[in-house]
């Protein structure tokens, strides 16, 4: 059973769905099939009772997201040029529509497992650290694309993209970022990455496998 969370209005959620999914063949990630429902779904319920607003980066044409009823914002530099751009877009996209929230919180379309604590325990990580992003950790592992980021952090997104900067964990290693460390989650009995990435059609297979098993022991 997933923990209760916390809603935190001082923080607007970015689901970053503007991959390629090239080791998908090209399908849309963010609406392949898992366990009966589209894989943003699965993110979405455990992201939405954690923050204020959440908003989709996503290029292409926004209408395949209209069932959401969430705002879609593309990358504003053209070529699917990362995670960067997509979290560059929705920070922009807070600044102006959410200006009440302090804080961007950025997940992957494509880890449908993250923690139901991940906002409350980066926050505790930033504030804890007076530091002005905090990203996810587990297994030893850093995962830059699950944080969450001042939104006075635009200007330097800004910068880092106007410099040709795309890698992600470089733009968090430059400001410093706090990490968070998590232990895997149980879904269906079994203990797994909550980060764990749904990239390849055996990953698909096996998350589909797990929430088989988890919906057994419901």
């Amino acid at each position: 059973m997933m923990r209760q969370a916390e809603t935190d209005s001082e923080v607007t959620g970015v689901v970053l769905a503007g991959g390629r999914s090239s080791r998908m063949g090209g399908q849309e990630k963010a609406l392949l099939d898992l366990a009966g429902r589209p894989m943003i779904q699965h993110v979405l319920v455990r992201l939405r009772p954690q923050v204020g607003r959440i908003v989709v980066n996503a290029n292409g044409d926004p209408a395949r997201f209209s069932g959401y009823c969430l705002p879609v914002v593309a990358d504003s530099i053209e070529g699917y040029a990362g995670p960067l751009a997509g979290l560059h877009a929705g920070m922009a996209w807070a600044a102006a529509e959410t200006p009440e929230a302090k804080f961007v919180a950025s997940v992957a379309v494509d880890s449908p497992f993250i923690p139901t604590d991940l906002i409350a325990r980066l926050k505790a990580a930033l504030l804890a650290a007076d530091a002005p992003c905090a990203i996810a950790s587990s297994g030893g592992e850093r995962h830059p694309v699950a944080g969450l980021w001042r939104v006075e952090l635009l200007g330097a997104l800004t910068a880092s993209l106007e410099q040709d900067m795309r890698a992600l964990h470089r733009f968090a290693d430059a400001q410093g970022c706090a990490i968070a460390a998590f232990e895997p989650v149980d879904i269906g009995g079994t203990p797994v990455d909550p980060f764990l990435n749904v990239n390849a059609p055996a990953d698909l297979d096996g998350a589909r496998t797990l929430l088989l098993a988890e919906a057994h022991r419901e």
